[in-house]
């Protein structure tokens, strides 16, 4: 019976929200209650969950301003239904009598009558007031660039000239960029079979591969996407295989390969490379695994700590490693918005430890002449530039490559893309050659 009750967008979405708020995954948050809801509905909560949790911090802040006092923690439910109602009056183009009526009678399935009057007061009140609330909360940055104020802080430090610019990024919907197998099509004639099925679509400049839709759509509407003929991969990812300088006959490492996309697009360029694709985790390996079997692609691939070689390497050099290192994700926000509510300031140097063991660790794997690219999806110096010149300074035998195609701005070392930089993801790159 409880399960029927969830069919509703706004009660489902208001679970969610709860779940990230007490420290789960935006993703993993909603996977068992998605599915119980009818897929006229699912739209609409994907929508409601993922705008919620980008303007989280300013919804809160207007929320106060609502409330005559904190709800209790065991109403975290319907804080995160007001919450809901107030971005659907705030962003979305759905009737505002419509927005009011459906979220107070949202709250009935959370089995909380009581609060339709406290719901429909303070969405009432928000209509009234909603110019002088919008005021007051756009005089603090965190409610006004809706971020967490160390978050602000750390762009403001490293980038001081491009702050305000990262954060307006990092608030906008992301694009839907695609990837065309070259095994299978050229971009130019994966692009006649788009226009074919109405999907309008452009060529990304800098990616050889690259398509930017002009609207997202389902995997599924995607001519051949089941047959592996194209995958979903922003630009910025994209670019990372061009500073591999791949040849053919390679011994290819991806040390932190989950999901897929990297270790896919080196093959769809040279599908009879030894590639070995690895990732700590089990659960995650299996996606590498279902996208490589999608694409009709061979990999070994193999559960594992890369940090820890004694543990699965077979002691024969690489002549490429790529090292797609875990990082904040300060560079993704626009496409993981809950990084906002799960990241913490410690997790920084927690991250940068990870990096420097695993460069520290891989680097005796690579062949002399061999070339290792290290990449993040951040914006953080500490995890990008400043970790290369430590590791530069460590390691003798290692220098910086300067790549024939530049895939960003420089940096102090390597390159870095800003969030909205070209439209693309924030990203970070620097390639190494040993000595």
């Amino acid at each position: 019976m409880a399960k029927k009750k969830l069919l509703c967008a706004r009660s489902a979405a208001a679970l969610v929200i709860l779940r990230v708020t007490q420290g789960q995954s935006l993703t993993t948050a909603s996977i068992d209650i998605s599915r119980q809801l009818d897929e006229t509905q699912r739209g609409l909560f994907q929508q409601l969950c993922y705008g919620v949790i980008r303007w989280y911090p300013s919804l809160q802040a207007i929320s106060k301003h609502l409330l005559s006092k904190p709800l209790k923690a065991k109403d975290a439910d319907i804080n995160a239904l007001l919450l809901i109602g107030i971005y659907q009056l705030r962003a979305l183009r759905i009737p505002d009598h419509a927005a009011l009526s459906e979220t107070v009678n949202a709250s009935k399935l959370l089995n909380k009558q009581w609060a339709t009057g406290l719901l429909n007061a303070c969405l009432r009140n928000y209509q009234r007031q909603q110019d002088t609330v919008e005021k007051s909360i756009a005089e603090l940055d965190v409610s006004r660039y809706a971020h967490p104020a160390w978050l602000i802080e750390r762009y403001q430090t490293d980038w001081p000239d491009y702050w305000q610019t990262i954060l307006t990024a990092n608030n906008q919907q992301p694009p839907m960029m695609l990837r065309v197998n070259s095994r299978e099509y050229s971009r130019e004639d994966y692009l006649a079979l788009l226009a074919k099925a109405d999907i309008s679509a452009q060529a990304i400049e800098s990616c050889p591969q690259g398509i930017l839709l002009e609207q997202a759509c389902d995997v599924y509407a995607l001519p051949g996407f089941v047959d592996g003929a194209v995958s979903v991969q922003d630009g910025a990812a994209q670019q990372v295989v061009d500073l591999l300088d791949l040849q053919p006959g390679q011994r290819i490492l991806d040390a932190c390969a989950a999901p897929g996309g990297k270790t896919c697009h080196i093959l769809e360029r040279f599908s009879k490379n030894e590639m070995t694709a690895l990732d700590i985790s089990a659960e995650r390996l299996k996606q590498v695994e279902e996208n490589l079997s999608r694409l009709h692609l061979t990999a070994n691939c193999l559960t594992a700590d890369a940090s820890i070689p004694q543990n699965w390497w077979n002691g024969e050099q690489f002549d490429r490693i790529l090292i797609d290192a875990p990082c904040t994700g300060s560079g993704v926000i626009r496409r993981h918005p809950d990084i906002k509510l799960l990241r913490k300031p410690e997790d920084i140097e927690q991250l940068a430890q990870q990096q420097r063991a695993l460069l520290d660790n891989l680097w005796p794997l690579l062949k002399p002449n061999g070339l290792l690219v290290y990449t993040t999806c951040s914006a953080f110096k500490q995890e990008n530039e400043l970790q290369i010149e430590a590791f530069l300074h460590r390691q003798p035998d290692a220098m910086e490559q300067l790549p024939v195609k530049v895939p960003a701005r420089r940096a102090g070392f390597g390159y870095q893309l800003l969030p909205g930089d070209n439209d693309l993801d924030g990203f970070y790159y620097a390639c190494l050659r040993r000595r």
